[in-house]
């Protein structure tokens, strides 16, 4: 596929995404005549189905803030990796700044346990069941870098076999396997 069709399916699907407003924020700036009020608006767009991107736009206005927040988001979509597209794939922390983040999967029915802009990015994710947790800052610029450095690390098995040259089912199954074997080896420790 060229790149220009690529493009062209990516605003296709551009129109189907959920978009967030996580925040607006009202700056001034001191001139000689007295302050100039502007506007930062920051949003998070996913399409429900492992792609999410945030965005963070300033203008005298908020409709126009918001705008190019929308946009900005929509130009850095990244593609996260979900476990049976409902969770993820093994727990993983982020941090930006003084924002620390750390993300649990969790067993169906949990939901989204999940405070301000995280819960705006796993829904706008697609991600029906997680635990999150915010350890330091909450300025919800820092959780939601920290939030995304923390997605951008997260690996899915069957990359993980392809690096390593295993099957996927190796991977999976070594977990039990270690964990069998540790367990054995307390039983003998007992004895």
């Amino acid at each position: 596929m060229s790149r220009t069709a690529e493009k062209k399916q990516a605003r296709e699907e551009g129109s189907e995404l959920n978009e967030r407003l996580v925040g607006i924020n009202r700056v001034a700036k001191v001139v000689k005549g007295g302050r100039r009020f502007g506007f930062a608006a920051l949003m998070v767009v996913g399409d429900g189905k492992g792609r999410v991107g945030f965005g963070h736009g300033k203008a005298r206005e908020v409709p126009d803030a918001v705008r190019k927040a929308n946009e900005q988001a929509r130009r850095e979509l990244i593609k996260v990796p979900l476990r049976e597209g409902r969770t993820l794939h093994h727990d993983v922390e982020g941090r930006y700044g003084a924002g620390h983040v750390h993300l649990r999967s969790a067993p169906p029915g949990t939901g989204i346990i999940a405070g301000g802009p995280l819960r705006a990015i796993f829904e706008a994710l697609g991600v029906q069941d997680v635990v999150a947790k915010c350890i330091g800052s909450n300025n919800p610029y820092n959780m939601v870098r920290a939030t995304f450095a923390a997605l951008e690390s997260m690996e899915s098995p069957r990359n993980v076999a392809s690096r390593r040259g295993l099957k996927v089912s190796e991977i999976v199954s070594g977990r039990d396997n270690r964990s069998e074997t540790k367990n054995k080896e307390k039983a003998s420790e007992e004895k």
